[in-house]
């Protein structure tokens, strides 16, 4: 068992505690490149997400977090790979068109930092070009109850899968001058309309 399987398992025990619940994961593909599109209010996003689907997801980290003894490594490990923030860092780009050219999943958060208020944000244009770069799906993914975890240490977690997309799907009209930016407004329009079945 690798520490990501390892990791896996104990974070979704832990998880069913919460009352966890998974919705819409047959909208996963089984095989093929994916970019998972997903809304970023905690710290526990990723664990949450990677935790609810049955693929390996790769995550985009900031830097900042590698320099930390042993949780660097553990990060790298569990195949998450830095990026600088706020530039447009071609290692990190590099690295997620390879991880998608070989077939794999790769978990972005394309609001670029965590929402102060919970609401979903603008997205960036960065999750488009890597689609058009490796004609990978994008699977929206929006998780429910992991903003009050730290504080509260408990919540009803939920996560909704939508359904995927391609750039097919996601024609741009006649003059539509920022074209990756409206593709990247639907996305988040369809992560935002993603709920909770009663």
């Amino acid at each position: 068992m690798t520490l990501y399987e390892f990791a896996k398992v104990m974070f979704r025990f832990q998880f069913k505690l919460m009352g966890w619940r998974i919705q819409g994961v047959e909208n996963m593909p089984t095989e093929g490149p994916v970019i998972l599109a997903i809304n970023h209010q905690s710290i526990w996003d990723p664990l949450v997400a990677a935790s609810s689907l049955p693929r390996k997801v790769s995550f985009m980290a900031k830097e900042e977090l590698f320099s930390i003894p042993v949780l660097g490594k553990i990060f790298s490990k569990l195949g998450a790979f830095p990026v600088k923030r706020g530039h447009g860092d071609m290692n990190a780009i590099r690295q997620s068109l390879a991880i998608l050219k070989e077939g794999h999943v790769l978990g972005l958060f394309p609001e670029g930092t965590r929402s102060k208020d919970g609401e979903i944000q603008k997205g960036l244009p960065g999750m488009v070009l890597l689609m058009e770069k490796s004609k990978a799906a994008v699977v929206p993914i929006k998780v429910f109850g992991t903003r009050h975890l730290l504080i509260k240490g408990w919540g009803k977690i939920v996560v909704v899968v939508g359904k995927p997309m391609t750039a097919q799907m996601l024609q741009v009209p006649a003059g539509v001058e920022n074209r990756r930016g409206w593709i990247a407004d639907r996305i988040m329009q369809v992560m935002l309309e993603l709920s909770i079945n009663k």
